[in-house]
């Protein structure tokens, strides 16, 4: 069991509300890194001091919000409204389990019932503002005692592993994953240079922390660590468009948000190909990351992506590879350990 996967998927942290899970962070690290602070923000910055043979200052980001629910009002019957943070598919939250506000409050999202429908509803996908969180309240007063409007809610999904321990289900992998690779990085020895670990927060509502942590610091380069959508559910001739589990990391090239450093996705590739480490190439297209924000910060960042596909992204339910993951720590920690300024270097 990969016991530090399972506190950090467990553990709660809607954008905009990430103490929790910065805490959680914060202890873990602590022991392992030279300094930190957080910022205006409430972006948790480390760093690792380098043994001094490069004069680089390395960014590594792992965004640690995740996408969740916030209460928008209270029913006069006690029942809870709620708008999504971060992009939702509404057919994933009937009957989901929620923890809201402060004191994890449990509660259960339900909708008018099924015997209930009229003829032609039965097909349609219900809206998630036809959606009611129910606590069990009694009334508005009573639910008002317990949770508050722009109380967050995190879903309730334990972290376990499948298929030989290879395999693991939990919640927010996107981007406790990341998260995750960044600590054990930390825990590792020191690097040719200093390292600041950047625990970002507000990815999910658009990149906010990144920007603000990047412009801070100004680094000399930077490197994403993050979850990826995997897209290798059957379809038709059983052809995936992106990423799959089990297949290795996935190094972005160009996404809706930027075009990744051909130096430094070079470099990665190069870094993986010398340890056989296996990787795939996400496919071009729609999506972002934090790299978005980062290589748009001040004058300019050199910026890549290293990502573990996810099943089932933005869901109260994830599904990644283990052997992806541990891949990921590993390209990552070769591929910093052998950069140089000569690959920073514009002819």
């Amino acid at each position: 069991m990969n016991d530090l996967l399972k506190q950090l998927t467990e553990a709660v942290g809607v954008s905009g509300d990430e103490n929790d899970i910065r805490l959680l962070i914060r202890d873990l690290i602590v022991d392992h890194v030279d300094e930190w602070s957080v910022d205006t923000m409430g972006n948790l910055l480390a760093t690792k001091r380098g043994t001094g043979q490069y004069d680089l200052r390395v960014f590594v980001d792992a965004h640690m919000d995740e996408v969740g629910l916030i209460i928008t009002d209270i029913d006069s019957n006690g029942m809870l409204k709620f708008t999504t943070v971060g992009g939702f598919d509404d057919r994933t939250l009937l009957g989901k389990v929620v923890q809201v506000g402060p004191n994890r409050v449990t509660g259960v999202i339900g909708a008018r019932a099924v015997h209930l429908l009229k003829s032609g509803e039965m097909s349609k996908v219900v809206r998630g503002d036809a959606m009611r969180i129910d606590i069990g309240a009694k009334s508005k007063e009573s639910a008002g005692n317990q949770v508050s409007i722009g109380d967050r809610a995190a879903f309730v999904t334990e972290y376990e592993e499948l298929e030989g321990g290879r395999v693991a289900i939990g919640k927010a992998f996107d981007n406790r994953a990341g998260c995750a690779a960044l600590i054990e990085l930390l825990r590792g020895d020191r690097y040719p240079f200093d390292l600041v670990a950047a625990f970002t927060v507000q990815e999910e509502v658009g990149l906010r922390g990144a920007k603000v942590a990047a412009a801070g610091t100004r680094p000399d380069v930077a490197l994403v660590l993050e979850c990826t959508p995997a897209y290798d559910q059957p379809k038709e001739n059983d052809v995936s468009p992106n990423v799959a589990l089990g297949k290795g990391v996935s190094v972005y090239v160009m996404d809706a948000r930027t075009i990744q450093d051909p130096r430094l996705v070079a470099h990665l590739m190069a870094s993986a190909d010398a340890h056989d480490i296996p990787y795939q190439v996400r496919q071009p297209g729609g999506g972002g990351t934090n790299t978005g924000a980062i290589q748009r910060a001040g004058i300019g960042i050199p910026a890549a992506t290293l990502a573990v596909p996810g099943r089932y992204a933005h869901m109260p339910s994830m599904m990644i590879s283990l052997d992806d993951y541990e891949n990921m720590i590993r390209m990552a920690d070769v591929a910093l350990r052998n950069l140089t300024p000569d690959i920073l270097r514009r002819e």
